[in-house]
């Protein structure tokens, strides 16, 4: 399996998926069902979430390892500072070097809901950029570096300008590219790249997008990331929000365009989260 930086070698676009550990057996079951859909869409690589001091990650790098053996398709495995000593995340990072994994996105995380109030201490680290930065001193080139990007501005940090520089600190200690956070209007993720160009960072920024296939539940999920539910979103979602078909009709249509104008405004590739589902992914790589 390829780092993504030699597969970014090749200038063109990529495009990827994002899956997340389930809880149950029965979950991981129907997972693996999901993966064989995916992977037969041939994506350049498919990120796998994590999660925070125990529960499901071991089952992140599981389902990355999965991946790679089984379906010969790079994974990314995400990791998070939260809840970890240096220490423990030095053994993660061995350990995931150990099962051919070549590629982290390295991100802070939030504390979990059983620890919500949890801080950081001398042990820990605080921001994700401390995490590249060690990636880098202890285990060199061997790894492939993604971390996270707001077109919006980070939910702590409204201030796109200084959320650009918290940016570019993560690639002065070691990142490759960056993967952005969901978001609805375009013109938020080329003024977001226009602004990371500005200050030099020159990587990669791959745009995250959603399907849309519930919209209720869109806007508990978007109240939780910070994302916009833009006006367009609204006049479009809001009548048929209790038709579960013309729903799923107009996110595939609303995929597609945001996809297409992405791409065609220089955009080097589309990342779906795709909540663990094959379709309407499936739909919207076909058009």
């Amino acid at each position: 399996m390829k780092k993504l930086t030699e597969v970014f070698k090749t200038g063109k676009p990529t495009f990827s998926f994002e899956l997340f550990p389930p809880k149950t057996e029965e979950g991981y079951q129907k997972l693996l069902t999901t993966i064989a859909g995916l992977t037969a869409l041939k994506p350049d690589f498919i990120s796998v979430t994590y999660g925070a001091g125990g529960g499901s990650r071991d089952k992140t790098f599981e389902i990355v390892q999965y991946i790679q053996e089984k379906h010969r398709i790079t994974g990314v495995a995400h990791l998070t500072c939260v809840l970890h000593t240096k220490d423990e995340i030095k053994n993660i990072l061995t350990d995931v070097k150990k099962r051919g994994i070549q590629n982290v996105l390295a991100l802070r995380g939030d504390p979990p809901k059983e620890n919500p109030d949890w801080q950081p201490g001398p042990e820990n680290f605080k921001y994700s950029s401390e995490l590249c930065a060690f990636i880098r001193q202890h285990f060199g080139d061997h790894f492939g570096i993604g971390v996270a990007g707001f077109p919006e501005g980070h939910l702590l940090c409204r201030d796109r300008d200084r959320d650009a520089q918290f940016l570019k600190i993560k690639f002065d200690n070691g990142a490759d590219y960056v993967i952005t956070q969901l978001f609805f209007n375009n013109k938020d993720y080329v003024d977001y790249v226009a602004r990371l160009r500005k200050i030099g960072v020159n990587a990669r920024v791959i745009p995250g997008i959603i399907p849309i296939t519930d919209y209720q539940a869109l806007l508990r999920f978007c109240a939780l990331c910070g994302a916009t539910i833009t006006d367009e979103l609204k006049t479009i979602f809001e009548p048929i929000q209790n038709d579960k078909e013309a729903t799923l009709k107009a996110g595939i249509d609303f995929a597609i365009r945001q996809g297409r104008e992405l791409l065609k405004n220089g955009a080097p590739g589309i990342h779906f989260y795709t909540l663990n589902k094959l379709s309407p992914i499936d739909i919207i790589l076909q058009k």
